[in-house]
């Protein structure tokens, strides 16, 4: 029996149940699409009644669109389903210290229009510049409706969307996914940058769809790894988990922008691959 913690605990209504069986429709035409009815209601395990409502009002808030009609030998001819690629935007948000890029994309993935721009120093400056960016990509694809933004950046986050620290940036203790929301309208998501990676392997690496476990790292101007276990991410006490890119290989080693001395992002990361090449020309140089 799992242990639930009563003085802080949600309920489950019928809403979380049609919330749930929804995702599930969705996942299953995402990866087996074009499906009938019938199909959605054998590979899901819900009631044929379920799925059709569940499609009819997927159907008419522009998710799912029919197709051709199938044959079969006897009885009703199915019609197939899709996803309606070309009505369903993304808002990307690729958050790197020097350059920031932000992408719209169809909900497979492909995307339309990427733009970039210098990483402000400031999340006061960076917020209102990405705000921008965003509503000149909505206006540049008008027929597309966007459901939300996912940011993903290097450092810390909580799991109420909080920047804690970002040591390559600089910030610390950042509300963006309120002040994204603020600014935007629009849901936001905020992620670790390898924990966006794990994310995105999963949903559209080229795998098997029962693949449950993954570690991702990613090298960059830091390291980051980012773990998911039974499908979850991990993200550990304070947002600690996969953050091996700061841990201490070398106590007198040199300095890192998280404040310690000898990190492992210090050795093994582009930016140390740059100091390095740019230590080693000097002293092949000499004093000027």
């Amino acid at each position: 029996m799992r242990k639930i913690d009563l003085t802080n605990f949600q309920v489950a209504t019928s809403e979380t149940a049609r919330q749930i069986n929804r995702r599930i429709t969705l996942n299953f035409l995402r990866h087996h699409q074009p499906m009938s009815r019938a199909d959605l209601s054998r590979r899901s395990g819900l009631q044929r009644s379920t799925v059709s409502a569940i499609v009819d009002q997927l159907i008419e808030e522009g998710w799912v669109t029919e197709g051709a009609i199938g044959r079969l030998p006897r009885g009703r001819r199915p019609r197939f389903l899709h996803l309606n690629v070309e009505r369903t935007g993304i808002i990307g948000v690729n958050l790197r210290p020097e350059t920031t890029t932000v992408g719209l994309a169809n909900v497979d993935a492909r995307f339309e229009e990427q733009r970039s721009f210098p990483t402000p120093g400031n999340p006061s400056i960076f917020v209102p510049t990405v705000a921008r960016t965003i509503a000149s990509l909505r206006a540049a694809h008008p027929s597309m409706v966007c459901e939300g933004v996912g940011v993903s950046l290097p450092g810390r986050v909580d799991e109420g969307g909080r920047l804690v620290f970002a040591p390559n940036l600089g910030w610390r203790d950042v509300d963006l996914k309120q002040m994204l929301e603020t600014a935007t309208g629009l849901p936001v998501n905020v992620e670790n940058a390898a924990n966006a990676c794990a994310l995105g392997e999963v949903w559209f690496g080229r795998h098997d769809e029962h693949l449950r476990h993954l570690v991702a790292v990613t090298g960059s101007e830091g390291i980051g790894v980012g773990v998911l276990l039974n499908g979850q991410l991990v993200h550990g006490a304070n947002a600690m988990a996969g953050e091996f890119g700061h841990m201490t290989l070398d106590e007198s080693g040199p300095p890192c922008c998280c404040g310690k001395r000898g990190c492992w992002e210090r050795y093994a990361s582009n930016s140390a691959a740059v100091d390095y090449y740019t230590s080693g020309a000097q002293a092949t140089r000499g004093p000027s």
